[in-house]
């Protein structure tokens, strides 16, 4: 599986409060891409990664973080005259947690298809996207257009989560416009309910599956939040509910947690409720944790918290 988008440097506070007030931070790893090539990695599948960064110490935190935790990095660029863009993160006893972005002129937003390394992304069996690279530069979104032509082009398969991010658009109509132009070649669509509804303009989970499937998407899976997810084929479809968590300690990373989870088992071809089953456990997983991908499960871990925690396994 191959993934490409932006990284950044995180300043998670060590206690609570809003952030003006805060004196000491912890740093980590932020980045939807880079959050599902370590989930995928840590269930033992080949994860690259492609991007740039600065020639600067969140660079080099960046990868060799990626290089720790088994993700290829192989094809990642070092930009000598833009930096790596970082954020702060709050503390918060629970939910949503206070973020904000320093990436305005990033070595990432600088992505271009001169870039584009053919051999490499010919090389993978599947593409994952987010919709952050179409919004973060022109540059970026050229490439990502170019990548998702090139994979579709050789017989690839893509899977898509729009994973929105308005302030970064000029208006909602270009974001609407740019993100479903994206979907409707991907094979797999993962969108949250929120964004389901913000993209098509229909409430009912089956309504918003059924506007993708009409355009030739493969199999829409739709995020329902502690509901579970409704997924939907041409042939098929269900609900699989979803798994209680202990406590919510921070929700960022529970989407893409989710997208390693129905990644993998489509990859292992696994029939599509225990694929999204996998979703809703590792996305269960990652809200228990205050960093974005501290909660992904290796693979025997999973398999053990499935056997202890869920009744009925397909």
């Amino acid at each position: 599986m191959i993934t490409f988008g932006e990284a950044m440097g995180m300043f998670i506070a060590n206690q609570t409060g809003p952030l003006h007030t805060i004196d000491q931070f912890m740093l980590e790893l932020a980045g939807a891409e880079t959050n599902v090539a370590i989930g995928l990695a840590r269930l033992c599948l080949r994860a690259d990664w492609v991007s740039k960064v600065g020639n600067d110490a969140f660079g080099k935190f960046i990868t060799e973080r990626l290089h720790n935790e088994n993700v290829d990095i192989s094809q990642v660029l070092t930009d000598d005259h833009y930096p790596t863009g970082f954020q702060l993160k709050a503390k918060v006893a629970e939910g949503d947690p206070e973020i904000q972005y320093f990436l305005n002129g990033s070595a990432a937003s600088q992505l271009k298809i001169a870039d584009f390394p053919e051999a490499y992304f010919q090389s993978a069996k599947q593409m994952h996207l987010t919709g952050i690279p179409f919004a973060i530069s022109k540059q970026a979104r050229s490439f990502a257009k170019h990548a998702l032509s090139f994979m579709k082009k050789n017989g690839k398969t893509v899977s898509f989560d729009p994973n929105l991010r308005p302030s970064l658009w000029v208006s909602k109509e270009e974001m609407v416009g740019e993100i479903n132009a994206a979907a409707f070649q991907a094979n797999y669509v993962l969108p949250g309910i929120t964004e389901g509804e913000i993209l098509t303009g229909y409430t009912d989970p089956r309504d918003i599956a059924s506007f993708y499937l009409e355009k030739g998407v493969e199999l829409v899976v739709i995020k329902l939040g502690p509901e579970g997810a409704f997924y939907k084929t041409a042939l098929e479809e269900g609900t699989v509910p979803g798994i209680k968590a202990k406590k919510v300690v921070d929700t960022v990373g529970a989407g893409d947690g989710f997208a390693v989870g129905v990644i993998s088992g489509l990859l292992e071809k696994l029939a599509l409720e225990e694929t999204v089953l996998r979703g809703n456990v590792i996305g269960a997983l990652a809200v228990q944790t205050p960093g974005d991908s501290d909660g992904y499960p290796t693979k025997p871990e999973l398999i053990d918290f499935i056997k202890k925690h869920v009744e009925t396994v397909v």
